[in-house]
């Protein structure tokens, strides 16, 4: 299908080119090879908010699908919990509360509510874990059948969430960025569904920054902190806070304070003027979440830092683990990918970037109930340290004797 030229009254869907097409476009990506996005839609009012609604869609008025087409398990309206974090008061977003226990669910609401109001039968997506169990069980909610191709070392509790909802699982070998080459490839015969592709998966993720303006009493925070594997938690908040800005609803946008891990830190270093294959080979990472070589939307994911007046971290792995235990310690059982933005919160507290005073939040993922093998692994290393200094102490006390 061509371009064309939809009304100028309605949203409608455009690629980097300039290019537009209409909203009821079922493409996945333009002409010209791109991402699409979504033209820009009215920010919200505290008084469009439909209260009576518990779920991510009480925010309708500013999403680009009708609500009563929605396809919903409840997602959004998750916790937004103050704790004091380095002697500051800073407010963590706990995602795992999503149906299947991640932020993807905010996204594939509403792409998946999108494609099956389109006549869609059957949907095609590729993930590491958290986005193939959403697709998987929201495709089911909507009785469409799901394929997912996911890389060979995806977690097992993730891979069975996924089947656990009746879709296909394919394995893939090679790193996440391979998945997605073959993902592509299928493509051609299946329509699809892609969190990282799919500009409907960014109108969802958008919502998060909704729901920490209304909790804040419709006042936007100071700082946002998150980690970024394709980014889209980076964009989605550009995209409300900026709709939010233009409606008059808030004074300035929050700062964006990005971390990911230090070997598959693309947007990080490309913030930060550096090129990223300058860190040579990508080692594997415990934050497997994150673990994405080439985000497709890498110059919007930029772009969004930049506009916020935020910045960038390429977080050492032992930082990672450090900051999993942390958030543990304080009752928050938190994946290792989520890890990640704790680890960063840590490092720009550090850099005076975040000053006390501030109002935070930080936004935690997912769970790590299906992190089993990679949370047991940093726990070990916890206990083989204890057990170590308790030996070397042991042994001190034996010689001063």
């Amino acid at each position: 299908m061509s371009p064309e030229q939809p009304s100028p009254t309605a949203p409608w869907l455009y690629d980097r080119s300039g290019a537009r097409y209409p909203l009821d476009d079922p493409r996945w990506r333009g002409e010209d090879g791109g991402p699409l996005a979504v033209s820009a839609l009215p920010g919200l009012r505290p008084e469009q908010i439909d209260t009576a609604e518990r779920s991510l869609w009480r925010y309708h008025a500013a999403l680009p699908v009708p609500a009563d087409r929605r396809v919903s398990l409840g997602e959004g309206c998750t916790p937004m919990v103050p704790l004091d974090w380095a002697g500051r008061r800073v407010h963590f977003k706990l995602e795992w509360f999503n149906p299947t226990s991640s932020f993807k669910d905010r996204g594939v609401s509403v792409m998946i509510s999108h494609l099956a109001a389109l006549g869609v039968e059957r949907v095609l997506e590729d993930s590491s874990g958290n986005g193939g169990a959403s697709v998987a069980a929201y495709a089911a909610a909507a009785g469409l059948r799901a394929r997912i191709i996911v890389p060979a070392a995806t977690s097992a509790a993730k891979v069975l969430q996924a089947r656990a909802c009746g879709a296909e699982i394919e394995r893939v070998r090679g790193i996440r960025d391979e998945v997605a080459d073959e993902a592509v490839r299928q493509a051609r015969q299946i329509p699809y569904a892609s969190h990282n592709w799919h500009p409907m998966f960014l109108q969802g993720t958008k919502t998060v920054a909704y729901e920490m303006w209304e909790s804040l009493g419709f006042t936007a925070p100071d700082n946002v902190v998150l980690v970024a594997g394709a980014g889209s938690n980076v964009i989605g908040c550009d995209l409300a806070f900026g709709e939010l800005l233009a409606a008059g609803q808030i004074e300035r946008r929050p700062r964006l304070f990005v971390g990911q891990p230090e070997h598959w830190a693309t947007i990080a270093d490309t913030f930060n003027g550096l090129d990223p294959d300058r860190r040579g080979e990508r080692l594997p990472t415990i934050a497997e979440g994150a673990s994405i070589a080439r985000p497709v939307r890498l110059p919007e994911a930029v772009d969004a830092i930049r506009r916020s007046g935020g910045a960038a971290y390429a977080v050492p792995e032992a930082e990672i683990h450090t900051a999993v235990r942390a958030l543990s310690a304080r009752g928050l059982y938190a994946e290792p990918t989520s890890g990640v933005a704790a680890a960063a919160l840590d490092h720009f507290i550090a850099t005076g970037d975040i000053a006390p005073g501030e109002t935070t939040v930080v936004v935690l993922t997912g769970t790590g109930l299906k992190s089993a093998e990679s949370m047991a692994t940093v726990f070990a290393e916890a206990e083989a340290a204890t057990d170590a200094d308790a030996g070397e102490g042991a042994e001190g006390s034996r010689r001063t004797r």
